[in-house]
């Protein structure tokens, strides 16, 4: 839980609307992870068993938890209205979730959006990013989102929606 006196700066709310750039599926190698239940709905979604799911759209980190899988993002990938690379972006190898596609337009589409994982549906109110404007603010160089909720747009979520959206996101 946020302590009352960080959650503070928040208190009033906080406006964010997807808009499909893609950065949150997107970026250095990362981990999603995801529970049994969530296993056994994103393998039913894609017509496969568990373990067919696992070998194919999954891997295991160091410690033995299962996490989504990543391709390698394509040198020419381009996205509607997508912030700018950072230059520290371009000299590390870049990912993208197995399971983002995008349009012609190239706005990202999430290809089990229905079934993903909690910590995908919980986007942006994980804990890290909630521990001050400040940390709120990077947050926004990469998510057009956060940055267009920062100008007065989007919708506005209510302090206790973001904290409960927060309490759901899985531990690092």
């Amino acid at each position: 839980m946020t302590p009352p006196s960080a959650k503070s700066w928040y208190a009033a709310g906080l406006r964010f609307d997807c808009r499909r750039c893609g950065n949150c599926c997107s970026g250095p190698t990362g981990v999603v992870r995801f529970t049994t239940d969530e296993l056994k709905a994103m393998a039913a979604h894609v017509g496969l068993l568990p373990f067919e799911f696992l070998r194919r759209h999954a891997r295991q980190d160091e410690r033995g938890h299962w996490s989504l899988a990543e391709r390698p993002r394509a040198p020419d990938r381009t996205s509607a209205g997508a912030a700018d690379e950072r230059e520290e972006e371009a000299e590390e190898e870049q990912f993208d979730c197995t399971f983002l596609a995008r349009d012609e337009a190239g706005r990202a589409t999430c290809t089990i959006h229905p079934v993903r994982p909690t910590q995908c549906r919980t986007w942006p109110f994980w804990p890290e990013n909630l521990t001050g404007p400040e940390r709120w603010r990077e947050v926004a160089e990469g998510c057009r989102g956060v940055a267009e909720g920062i100008e007065g747009d989007g919708t506005r979520h209510d302090a206790d929606e973001i904290d409960r959206r927060r309490d759901l996101t899985p531990p690092a």
